[in-house]
């Protein structure tokens, strides 16, 4: 791409970006609009180091360091994202190792000798966090001999009933299982009891010829289920794979105040930029209040302790004080499951794994800092940044935040942070699309996944596999089936030279 090409893209770029505002973003005014933790200094400053790149001779003040001083500056090997906050205390180091033991910790069938490990299932997915999140890092398909553990499908169906239909606008539930199976097929269950099915998929090749004609082929999946153990599902219950994404970070996400979260999105694309994410809405499951989505593949989780609450309930069937059914997604179809012993002690609490444990597989999970970047120096790491602004990538894969003074752990405050991500829905076109709604997010809309840690996923993980299903074998697949909102980005990539797309993945391979 010639320098005027680049100089021209940036600067519409620009301009569409400065229409945002963030009253666009939220109407019925459930979030603040402005930030509440900041002085007018500071808003000045965050305002000024947010601020997009325009200079691309060399590397923004502290980028280097995406987590900001949580930033992980450890040897860069296959535990890249197993690393603590580096700024977090002596004390919180044990409390992060404590959850680690936790995090990998394999549970078992109720009853065992080992009542303070036992409770799974009796439907289930995983033995333990780590089977899932391998290395805390991105899940894979089933390819050769890899087994399955690291994806499973999401089930559900639309409403059915006006009165289902009002439960959803209230935001009460997200979506509605299927009758018989749930919230997710679970392939694996404890001795003595059927699992449920087994996920198939089958790949279609797609050939993509780019302006400069090299031919660039895409697979395009299909998904089924067989041996369905308790039934047919239901004929409206939609599938939707999901592969375990990183842990990067996720504490300094939830810092992110809501108002500058909020400021990047333009649901009804006032500005006619053709980028329209909107925010998702969902509930606390402590408390019940709406909270801003910002976890999860559809935005459907608000904390992270949520997040965990449901991995805990959905993934491995066990109960915690968030989520207190020791059965796990198992419905009353189910009545083999229903009736097997639960691992709920007496003498340890009310579920399988009470608030301690609760309380420090969250804390692990939003200490786990992210890796420090590589080469941002390097000439060809700045050119491929300059591309990746200039096509319009940067539109959705936000570069920066600043978090919050008053964050819940100080580690995280006031964090300059560098995720590329917006946390907002899109529109990502016919191609991505799950047609399975969940909360406020339709069928074709998915949550910007943050791009931080991206080029070590092969050292950590041993694969290049991406997208929500793992479709794309590696970062130019995943490009290219961006469709929606990000078609023109994803055109204007497909009509670069073969050494501007080299540039753009020497950047991503440096996050």
């Amino acid at each position: 791409m010639r320098q005027s090409q680049v100089r021209t893209l940036l600067l519409s770029a620009a301009a569409g970006a400065c229409l945002l505002l963030p009253a666009l973003a939220d109407e019925a005014g459930l979030f603040p609009k402005t930030r509440t933790d900041l002085s007018v200094k500071d808003m000045a400053r965050v305002a000024a180091v947010t601020r997009p790149a325009t200079d691309f001779s060399k590397p923004e003040a502290f980028e280097a360091m995406p987590g900001g001083a949580t930033t992980s500056t450890a040897l860069v090997n296959g535990d890249a994202f197993s690393h603590f906050s580096a700024n977090i205390s002596f004390a919180e180091e044990e409390q992060f190792k404590l959850g680690n033991a936790l995090f990998t910790k394999l549970w078992v069938a109720a009853p065992s000798s080992t009542q303070a490990s036992d409770g799974l299932g009796p439907l289930y997915n995983a033995r333990a966090c780590q089977s899932c999140h391998l290395k805390d890092g991105r899940g894979h398909p089933p390819e050769g001999a890899n087994d399955r553990t690291s994806m499973f499908l999401r089930l559900a169906r639309p409403a059915r009933t006006p009165e289902e239909e009002a439960r959803l606008a209230r935001h009460e539930v997200l979506t509605f299982p299927d009758a018989t199976y749930g919230e997710q097929l679970q392939d694996l269950a404890v001795p003595g009891l059927a699992a449920e099915g087994e996920m198939e998929i089958a790949y279609t090749e797609v050939p993509v010829r780019l302006a400069d004609g090299t031919t660039v082929s895409l697979r395009k999946p299909t998904y089924s289920v067989a041996e369905l153990a308790y039934g047919p599902l239901g004929s409206d219950t939609t599938l939707s794979p999901r592969i375990a994404p990183p842990m990067l970070g996720m504490g300094l996400i939830e810092a992110i105040p809501e108002a500058d979260i909020l400021a990047h999105a333009d649901p009804d694309d006032r500005n006619g930029d053709g980028i329209s994410g909107k925010a998702a809405i969902t509930r606390d499951h402590r408390t019940g209040t709406l909270a801003l989505g910002r976890f999860g593949f559809k935005a459907q989780t608000a904390s992270v302790r949520d997040q965990v609450a449901a991995a805990f309930s959905g993934d491995m069937g066990l109960s915690t004080p968030d989520r207190p059914n020791p059965f796990g997604d198992c419905t009353t179809a189910e009545a083999a499951c229903l009736a097997l012993p639960t691992g709920v002690q007496a003498r340890l609490g009310d579920s399988e794994a009470p608030d301690p444990v609760m309380d420090l597989v969250t804390f692990y999970s939003k200490n786990l800092a992210v890796p420090m970047r590589r080469s941002v120096e390097a000439p060809d790491v700045l050119a491929g940044k300059q591309v990746f602004y200039a096509i319009g990538c940067a539109s959705c894969h936000v570069p920066k935040f600043v978090t919050r003074r008053d964050a819940d752990n100080p580690a995280q405050a006031f964090q300059l942070i560098w995720p590329y991500s917006d946390f907002l829905l899109h529109d990502m076109g016919e191609g991505l699309a799950d047609g399975q709604p969940v909360g406020v997010a339709t069928g074709r809309e998915w949550r910007t996944q943050p791009l931080w840690g991206i080029g070590l996923t092969e050292t950590v993980n041993g694969h290049t596999f991406f997208l929500h299903d793992g479709r794309a074998r590696n970062l130019t697949e995943a490009i290219l089936w961006h469709g929606g909102e990000a078609q023109a980005a994803r055109d204007a990539f497909a009509g670069l030279s073969a050494q501007d797309r080299a540039a753009i993945m020497t950047f991503l391979e440096s996050l």
